[in-house]
């Protein structure tokens, strides 16, 4: 299924959380905070004139965009201003 975002929006695939601390405990899916970065999958017309592009990977807030799932993958569709920065 294809997903195009309108105006300023992005779509967005968080990164896999990490499972285990550096000392090899397994933290418990209840207790892990979901990742603030993901890959840019797919680009409205106005966030890419602001600089953002599919494949870019992102750091966005805590508490922004909106939740859809899409071919089993849970995605987020956020604004480009509640982008945070491009990690190069």
């Amino acid at each position: 299924m294809a997903f195009k975002p309108l105006a300023n929006r992005v779509l967005v695939e968080r990164e896999e959380e990490v499972t285990t601390t550096a000392s090899g405990i397994i933290i418990p899916d209840n207790a892990k905070e979901k990742p603030l970065q993901g890959k840019v999958l797919a680009v409205g017309p106005d966030a890419s004139d602001e600089g953002i592009s599919e494949g870019d990977t992102v750091v966005f807030g805590k508490y922004t965009g909106t939740e859809i799932t899409l071919d089993g993958k849970e995605l987020l569709i956020l604004n480009s201003d509640d982008i945070l920065g491009i990690i190069s």
